[in-house]
């Protein structure tokens, strides 16, 4: 079995959405994101065996945002939380769906997100690059209303 060329998804086709008190922003001026589920394990350890087993006891989502330094909107929630100890949370919906592609679609929703740290102010006259910034962010739920087709190559 082969690939198809026409199959693999370019990220350049993506599309996400931040809902914010319940308003949605789309993150057109965002460069890239990863989102990871890392699960949480204890040791096992038990009579008779030489390695220790593990098993799973729970889960932690954390990511990774990068956006063109364009925006105020996570700056402006940021300063809220520092003058009203008020945290926030948000919902991060990313859809990658390649045109042409036998895979079709998969959004997936990362829900009740929180940023750990955001820029509070930039500059670099040193650079001919943009301006971007990261925000590592958490979250607590995940869901793929929509996911990818089985592809079948040829």
């Amino acid at each position: 079995m082969i690939l198809r060329e026409g199959d693999p998804i370019s990220g350049k086709y993506a599309k996400a959405f931040a809902t914010i008190n319940g308003r949605v922003e789309e993150l057109f001026y965002a460069k890239s994101l990863e989102s990871t589920i890392a699960k949480n394990k204890v040791d096992l350890p038990t009579l008779g065996r030489t390695n220790t087993p593990q098993r799973s006891a729970g889960w932690k989502g954390s990511g990774t945002m990068t956006v063109y330094y364009v925006s105020s909107v996570f700056r402006k929630l940021i300063r809220d939380y520092v003058k009203t100890g008020r945290d926030f949370w948000f919902d991060l919906q990313v859809t990658n769906e390649q045109p042409g592609s036998s895979a079709g679609k998969q959004t997936a929703i990362l829900i009740a997100c929180n940023l750990d740290s955001i820029t509070a102010a930039k500059f670099d006259a040193t650079s001919d690059d943009m301006l971007d910034e990261e925000m590592p962010f958490t979250f607590s739920d995940y869901d793929i209303p929509d996911q990818f087709n089985t592809i079948t190559g040829v």
